[in-house]
C-alpha cells in the first residue's frame, strides 16, 4: 500500500463541494469518530479546498474522536453578504450532510459566524469554543479591516501581507520565522479580491451584542491579551456577557491558534470532552 493510501486511511479524509441555490461552499473532513465537530475558519484568502491532509496533521488530537468538519464561505460572495447569511449557509450545508448536532469551534470570524448558528439555530449546536473573536464592532477592528480592504483596493499586497503578519502573530514568533516573510510576500499571489473584500465588511458590520443572551449552550471563550485586530477586551466581555468559561493567552497576539497549536488544541479537546 502506498504511503498517501495509508494517510487516507488514518485520517478518513474528505473533500467535496455542496449546491447552495446558485453557487458551491467546499468543505473538507476527516477523523475517525461519531461524534460531529465544525471548526469555522476566520477571515482570510486561503481556501479550505486542498487543505485536508494538513488540517487533518494540525488537528489530529480530534480525529480519533470527532468527524471534523471544515466549511469554506461560498464561492459566489454577493454584495451585501452578512455574518448571518454565512451562518444560514453553514447551517444548510451541516442539514445537507446530515449533521443534526454538533460542537462548534469558531477562530475570528468564524466565532461570529458560531454565535450566529448558536443564536439561530441552537438545536444545531451542542458545546460552542469562541476564539479570538468579538460581538461586536470595536475601533481596533474597524481600522484594522478598513486598512486592508483599502491596501487589497489598490493592489498594495505586500503592504497587505506584512500588516497581517505583524499583527497577527507576536514579536518572538516573527523574529523566529522573520527569515520567511519575503518569500510569503513575493509568492503570496492570492486570488478573490472581490470575495474577500465582501467577506471583511462582512466581519466589519457585524454586531450582535444586544442578541448575545440568546446564546444558552456551553461556551470556552479563548483570547489574546495582545490581540491586535479582535482586542483580548472584546473577548473578555464575550465572556463576561455569556457567563462562560475563559482563557486568556497572556503576551499572545490573534495568530495564538496557530503560534500555541498544542495548548489551544489541548484546551479545546478537553473543554468539549468534558
Amino acid at each position: 500500500m502506498k504511503r498517501s493510501e495509508v494517510t487516507v486511511m488514518l485520517y478518513k479524509r474528505e473533500e467535496n463541494t455542496i449546491k447552495i441555490n446558485n453557487t458551491t461552499m467546499d468543505y473538507i473532513a476527516f477523523g475517525h469518530g461519531n461524534k460531529p465537530l465544525i471548526m469555522i475558519p476566520g477571515l482570510s484568502f486561503n481556501r479550505v479546498k486542498g487543505t485536508s491532509l494538513l488540517m487533518a496533521i494540525l488537528y489530529r488530537v480530534f480525529a480519533k474522536d470527532y468527524r471534523v468538519y471544515m466549511f469554506d464561505r461560498i464561492e459566489d460572495v454577493p454584495e451585501g453578504y452578512s455574518v448571518e447569511d454565512i451562518a444560514h449557509d453553514t447551517a444548510y450545508a451541516m442539514k445537507q450532510l446530515g449533521i443534526s448536532r454538533a460542537n462548534i469551534l469558531g477562530v475570528s470570524q468564524g466565532g461570529m459566524i458560531a454565535q450566529c448558528l448558536a443564536m439561530d439555530y441552537p438545536e444545531l449546536v451542542d458545546k460552542m469554543v469562541l476564539a479570538v473573536t468579538l460581538a461586536r464592532p470595536n475601533q481596533t477592528v474597524e481600522t484594522c479591516i478598513d486598512n486592508w480592504i483599502t491596501m487589497v483596493s489598490n493592489g498594495r499586497m505586500e503592504e497587505f501581507t506584512r500588516d497581517m503578519l505583524v499583527k497577527m502573530y507576536s514579536g518572538k514568533y516573527r523574529k523566529q520565522y522573520g527569515f520567511l516573510v519575503p518569500l510569503v510576500v513575493k509568492f503570496y499571489k492570492p486570488k478573490g479580491i472581490d470575495r474577500f473584500i465582501r467577506l471583511a465588511k462582512a466581519a466589519a458590520n457585524y454586531n450582535r451584542y444586544e442578541e448575545i443572551h440568546k446564546i444558552t449552550c456551553p461556551v470556552l471563550v479563548l483570547g489574546a491579551k495582545k490581540d491586535l485586530i479582535a482586542t483580548g477586551e472584546a473577548s473578555e466581555e464575550l465572556a463576561e456577557t455569556l457567563n462562560a468559561a475563559i482563557y486568556m493567552y497572556d503576551g499572545m497576539g490573534h495568530g495564538v491558534t496557530q503560534e500555541l497549536e498544542k495548548d489551544f488544541n489541548k484546551r479545546v479537546y478537553e473543554f468539549f470532552q468534558a
